[in-house]
């Protein structure tokens, strides 16, 4: 039987709900968009572009699109970080099931008063946790569950930010200020403390956390910077954060953030640098969020593990250590080793080398593109626990990144379930 389109609506229309419904838009047997909400013009007129539908509504803001009555299955909430709860809340109280970018909100406490509002409403919420739905972390999950590996002993997880992507998000942009946004851990590492949770599959019990921020900084400024890369640095031409890049070889970022970055000129985009967050020097911003920052957890399961996150490396690696082999895998492996993944087995000394057919559309490695793939299946389980991404188990990744901020900035262990029930859990 041909199954149900489920219809798509969206409150924010920047970088992730043109993804989605880009790709949405290419399963027509499985979606419908009808509706989005956003405060910019150029914004919903894309949105109305890509949904193909003639009968798609536009809305200035959250509360126009909420004051009808509801309009889709489905709402995506991909406004920025310090809005989700605020948003999340009033569309599962108008009736609509969630697609949520992450993080859930700002602040544990929201989060859990979510979890707990979705359950007494009945409404499914999935968290855009995308990397579970990438080729490469779906077979490191296979290898896991397949008993290759043995039981899971210890792993080391490392998160190479990429120093441009540091600057642009994190010192510049919307994530830059902590007290704006959500810490580092959360806004950019959540996405691993989820992998790890699903990876290790135990609960985490407790953990610690070291880092800060060291570099971006203005004791780091080289000797004459100006506040603005457009005042004319004398260091301009040899800086890897010099914002005349989004002309040039970083434009792809410049079209995140600016909506006319494939039509306007070159002398309008420099005109518009000379205003804007991201026309600023990075060591001349008022930027709060840690460029490095490491966890050690330990799950109930008696497994142990370190996340290192830092601007100054760049894509994932990942090593598992189990009682029957290990598997190394991500950008150093590439490099080294000309494949994806690395299984060794101690009973033999075999390795086996493993290489993933890498999608190619959207970011996230094929994660984007995963999720919507997978979507109408998930919306379509009979439980909102049997889900992929369910926000019952996203909850625990918040939960590890919100103690490792706190942990960090006391340098005290942090017990998970005592911090929980601190936060209302």
């Amino acid at each position: 039987m041909k199954p149900k389109r489920l219809k798509l609506a969206a409150i924010g229309c920047g970088s992730r709900t043109f993804i989605y419904f880009e790709l949405a838009a290419k399963q027509p047997d499985l979606y419908e968009i009808v509706a989005a909400a956003d405060h910019t013009a150029a914004r919903r007129e894309k949105a109305r572009l890509l949904s193909q539908n003639p009968a798609f509504r536009e809305f200035h803001d959250d509360v126009a699109i909420l004051a009808e009555p509801k309009l889709a299955d489905l709402m995506i909430i991909a406004t920025q970080d310090a809005f989700h709860f605020a948003h999340a809340s009033a569309a599962l109280r108008k009736g609509y099931d969630l697609l949520l970018e992450k993080p859930i909100s700002t602040n544990l406490r929201d989060v859990l008063a979510l979890e707990k509002l979705a359950r007494e409403l009945g409404r499914r919420v999935l968290v855009c946790h995308v990397l579970r739905y990438t080729p490469f972390y779906r077979k490191v999950k296979q290898i896991v569950t397949s008993g290759a590996l043995g039981a899971i002993v210890a792993f080391e997880a490392t998160e190479g930010v990429e120093p441009w992507h540091q600057g642009h998000s994190f010192v510049r942009g919307h994530w830059g200020v902590v007290g704006k946004s959500t810490p580092m851990i959360i806004s950019k590492s959540c996405h691993d403390m989820d992998i790890l949770s699903w990876l290790v599959d135990s609960p985490c019990t407790a953990l610690g956390s070291f880092g800060g921020l060291m570099h971006f900084r203005p004791e780091s400024a080289p000797a004459g910077a100006p506040v603005r890369c457009t005042d004319g640095c004398p260091v301009g031409e040899t800086c890897l954060y010099n914002a005349h890049r989004y002309l040039s070889d970083k434009k792809n970022w410049l079209e995140i953030i600016y909506d006319r970055a494939k039509t306007a000129t070159d002398a309008e985009i420099v005109d518009w640098l000379r205003t804007s967050p991201w026309g600023r020097c990075v060591y001349r911003c008022d930027n709060t969020a840690v460029d490095h920052q490491t966890v050690n957890l330990n799950f109930a399961s008696g497994a142990t593990g370190t996340f290192t996150m830092t601007a100054f490396s760049a894509g994932r690696d990942l090593a598992i250590f189990g009682t029957k082999g290990r598997l190394l895998s991500g950008e150093r492996v590439k490099k080294t080793a000309g494949c994806d993944i690395v299984v060794e087995t101690f009973a033999t000394g075999e390795l086996e080398r493993i290489t993933i057919d890498h999608e190619l559309d959207g970011w996230h490695g094929g994660g984007d593109a995963g999720l919507i793939r997978t979507l109408h299946a998930e919306m379509s389980k009979a439980k909102a626990a049997d889900m992929e991404s369910s926000l019952e188990k996203s909850v625990e990744s918040h939960v590890m990144g919100f103690a490792a901020e706190e942990s960090r900035r006391t340098g005290r262990t942090m017990d998970l379930a005592e911090f929980r029930r601190a936060h209302g859990g």
